[in-house]
């Protein structure tokens, strides 16, 4: 089937929409500023191009009536004159808006445009181009989000790749300004994916989950990036002050065993530091089988540091033992004796030939000093390897 070319205007109207194809672009753009506050309130730089885009609309109206054997108007060159960044800057809605106003534009100028007699054919050709140049607007706009969501993928992959090799800091500057990431604080979550996913290194092979997680992250208003190494699933996680909260949203998501949330940091250029922590207390949870799930990823500090984790011994080193040792060898040797003595209170008196009230007030000031109770199961336990991991770095020194 042949398809119907496009109206035919008279050719004196023609000519006097080449004549006044600069004066049409000038009353869009007059009329887009007092029209679209969002043009009025854009940078002197986006309102420039999107005056050339004003000017190429009607310019390719112009050239679209001269030649009414086109089926369809070329109208996809009208966006082509602004650079691609544009389209972070202007929606689809807007683009809309201001080709509303550009058509109107043109369409109250019907009567001085238009010969003699010639005034209905050019308001057919003018409802015809708008029609097109809508259909345009959203064809660009839909090549330009699928250029940029892949673009997004695999720099989203190259980040969570960079956070578990352990880049710097300096290294993530420059995709977390690509990436537009501006949440804080962060925190990263880690565990394993599930049986039924495919274990692969790239998130391509769980496309479908990661577009879940990232749906389940707009619902909570949180930024997420997620990506696959391995087996593990890797979660980075932006605009919650609470890591253990944040990742209990996420926590069905992943596979059976552990779910490890690093410690808050300041912004992505920073999550190394999360990562780090976090990738660190997954591998050292075994020794932990009754971990809460999701655990914190300094639950599991005295396990870490058993592991092996260079971070793990030198935060129980500065932030346990070298307070301890600060509130004098007394509450030192009354921490090791309680602990050693099995929690007794009267033992570990005895030993020391104190009163219990002068144990019990010391096993308070240790908990003062260290967030941590001796009386308590897992914060013994963290005491005590802290306490062995400082006297070996004093017997070292």
């Amino acid at each position: 089937m042949t398809q119907r070319a496009g109206p035919r205007v008279n050719a004196e109207t023609v000519k006097r929409i080449e004549r006044a194809t600069g004066a049409l672009g000038t009353a869009a753009i007059a009329a887009m500023d007092k029209r679209l506050p969002w043009f009025r309130n854009m940078s002197a730089e986006n309102r420039s191009w999107l005056g050339l885009v004003a000017q190429a609309a009607i310019a390719a109206f112009g050239d679209w009536i001269r030649h009414p054997e086109r089926n369809r108007p070329a109208v996809t060159q009208v966006f082509g004159t602004a650079p691609r960044e544009l389209a972070r800057a202007v929606s689809l809605q807007h683009a809309v808006e201001m080709m509303r106003v550009i058509i109107d534009a043109v369409e109250a100028q019907v009567e001085e445009l238009a010969a003699p007699g010639d005034e209905a054919e050019l308001r057919e050709a003018v409802l015809t181009y708008a029609r097109e140049i809508a259909f345009s607007a959203a064809l660009v706009y839909a090549r330009t989000a699928e250029a940029r969501g892949a673009w997004d993928a695999r720099l989203e992959a190259l980040v969570v790749d960079s956070l578990v090799r352990g880049e710097t800091e300096d290294s993530l500057h420059s995709w977390a300004s690509a990436l537009n990431w501006s949440s804080s604080p962060v925190t990263v979550v880690v565990g394993t994916i599930g049986d039924d996913e495919p274990k692969t290194a790239s998130a391509v092979g769980v496309e479908p989950l990661i577009e879940e997680l990232r749906a389940q992250a707009r619902r909570a208003r949180l930024d997420l990036l997620a990506g696959v190494h391995g087996n593990r699933l890797i979660l980075v996680i932006g605009g919650s002050d609470d890591p253990i909260a944040a990742a209990e949203r996420f926590a069905g998501r992943f596979g059976p065993g552990p779910v490890i949330a690093g410690p808050l940091v300041r912004d992505l250029r920073t999550a190394s530091v999360s990562a780090r922590a976090a990738l660190s207390a997954l591998r050292a949870a075994p020794a932990w089988p009754d971990a809460p799930r999701p655990a914190g990823a300094d639950d599991l500090l005295p396990e870490r540091a058993l592991d092996g984790d260079p971070d793990a011994r030198a935060a129980l080193i500065s932030d346990v033992y070298e307070p301890l040792l600060g509130g004098g060898h007394a509450l030192l040797d009354t921490l090791t004796t309680y602990l050693e003595q099995g929690s007794s209170l009267e033992a570990t008196a005895r030993l020391l030939f104190v009163h219990p009230n002068t144990v019990r007030y010391r096993l308070r000031r240790v908990a003062e000093l260290t967030d941590y109770t001796p009386s308590a199961g897992r914060d013994g336990f963290t005491l005590w390897v802290a306490v062995a991991l400082g006297r070996l770095m004093a017997k070292r020194s």
